[in-house]
């Protein structure tokens, strides 16, 4: 029988996406790897740091409990809500009703889809940050809402232009996101930043939605939007274990706001998931008790991971800003380079070292590249005397 599969059409939202630009490139590089070119991955914000001894020793004594593998309560199990309520309290100081203010999520990119599901219809607009996680384009595509580019600029210390948005015409706008620390130009959160946002969406009537992984990188000062007085009334953070805590594929995350929005998020999500682990969500609650001493460790790593990222940016030219935190190293291609894509080719193919064009996070990252810092010294250094070595200046 003749295969009519070609004659059906996939939902108009299908064609409104593309493939991730990271799901593409690692196809191409898992081809390489099997011509036995040994690409080194500088790409992907992955952290290969395992989370810590307590936190695995937990898993391992839930799973072996025989009344732990069903299915969980939607909101999280207790002691998961109450350990991200005092990780708020002692490291943000803002203080959270575990009951009704917080939500776990099976990752904070999942929580990107619920929110914008929550919120927005067909045709609403969303404010998007270029450049940005091009995940809060694509997400806002599949609903069906209108996309209002808002620009980061490297002057302002990549963050918005206040006075232009109050230029721009908002009229329909439900929701903005921001990022900070940044991802992908590694600008810090300040006070300053986070009142000015609340008060835009208060005077505006829009969700400011921040997505705060990056907090504890290479920062001596974790900062939530939430601190700021009356921020619950409009904004929405999303907070992820994957990168502080070394947990990405763990898949464990939160947002927090007031009750009423988090209360809309469950309804979406409830009817989409059903719940997470038992014995993972034990082992999260014990991570999130990690003292500073945790932090230091895994930042000192960090810290000697960047001065060797770092290196290589001068080896192509690039510029960068010192003052970045977060995972990543945001650098500015020399002026007499063609492009990012073509930098970052030029790299993948002469020296075999995959790097992220900032082209992916939009226009205004079309002058640079971007370095993980997720491998170790020892491959770090690898690829810096491939890249001085094998690349034709």
């Amino acid at each position: 029988m003749e295969d009519k599969a070609y004659d059906i059409q996939p939902a108009r939202r299908v064609s409104n996406v593309q493939e991730y630009y990271f799901s593409k490139k690692l196809k191409e590089v898992a081809e390489m790897n099997a011509a036995g070119k040994q690409v080194i991955n500088l790409g992907i914000g992955s952290p290969d740091l395992p989370p810590s001894e307590a936190t695995i020793d937990t898993l391992c004594e839930h799973a072996k409990r025989a009344d732990e593998h069903g299915y969980q309560p939607y909101v999280g199990i207790p002691e998961l809500r109450q350990a991200f309520a005092e990780w708020y309290e002692r490291w943000y100081h803002v203080a959270l009703d575990p009951k009704t203010e917080i939500q776990p999520l099976i990752g904070s990119k999942e929580g990107i889809l619920h929110i914008s599901l929550a919120f927005l219809n067909p045709g609403d607009k969303v404010l998007v940050p270029n450049p940005g996680y091009p995940t809060y384009t694509s997400v806002s595509k599949l609903v069906e809402a209108e996309i209002v580019p808002y620009e980061l600029k490297e002057e302002l210390n990549w963050q918005p232009d206040f006075e232009e948005l109050e230029k721009m015409d908002l009229t329909g706008v439900k929701l903005m996101w921001t990022n900070y620390p940044n991802m992908p130009t590694g600008a810090n959160a300040s006070e300053t930043l986070y009142q000015k946002l609340v008060d835009f969406g208060r005077k505006h009537h829009i969700i400011i939605c921040n997505d705060n992984p990056y907090s504890f990188i290479l920062n001596e000062h974790p900062l939530s939007i939430l601190s700021i007085p009356g921020a619950k009334e409009v904004c929405i953070e999303l907070n992820s274990m994957s990168k502080a805590h070394n947990m990405p594929g763990w898949r464990m995350a939160m947002l927090a706001s007031n009750p009423r929005f988090v209360q809309w998020v469950l309804k979406v999500k409830s009817n989409i998931d059903s719940g997470q682990f038992k014995p993972m969500q034990f082992a999260a609650a014990t991570a999130l008790a990690a003292n500073k001493d945790w932090y230091d460790k895994m930042n000192a790593v960090y810290r000697s991971r960047r001065d060797l990222a770092g290196q290589i940016m001068e080896a192509l030219g690039c510029t960068y800003d010192k003052n970045q935190v977060g995972m990543f190293l945001w650098g500015r291609i020399p002026e007499t380079a063609k492009s990012c894509e073509a930098i970052a080719d030029k790299v993948l193919y002469e020296a075999n070292v995959f790097i992220t064009p900032g082209f992916i996070f939009g226009s205004k990252g079309d002058r640079f590249i971007r370095i993980s810092l997720c491998c170790k010294n020892e491959t770090l250094k690898e690829a810096l005397n491939r890249i001085k070595n094998r690349i034709n200046k």
